[in-house]
């Protein structure tokens, strides 16, 4: 049990030592961009053409943009372990 603890303290230090702390600077440039610009269209598109509101709209582009990232994710670590595997029978 103590692994367990001692595992789980080094995992959230370690998230904490890669953190960014000019996240101010980071999410000013981010909301100044020119896709910003366009995302607010495409939200107000959104909302218009499907009947909901912008912040429906935003979290449905935020949904569709994060299932896209997690099915890429499986894909990618699918395809790594296939590689794996071939590596490993080949050994």
């Amino acid at each position: 049990m103590e692994a367990i603890q001692l595992l789980n303290t080094a995992i959230v230090k370690s998230k904490e030592i890669n953190i960014d702390d000019s996240y101010e600077e980071r999410l000013k440039s981010v909301c100044e961009s020119p896709a910003m610009e366009h995302l607010d269209r495409a939200i107000e598109s959104l909302a218009e053409s499907s009947d909901v509101s912008k912040d429906q709209a935003a979290q449905m582009i935020v949904k569709t943009l994060r299932d896209l990232e997690s099915i890429w994710s499986d894909y990618v670590t699918m395809e790594g372990i296939d590689k794996l595997k071939k590596m490993l029978k080949s050994e």
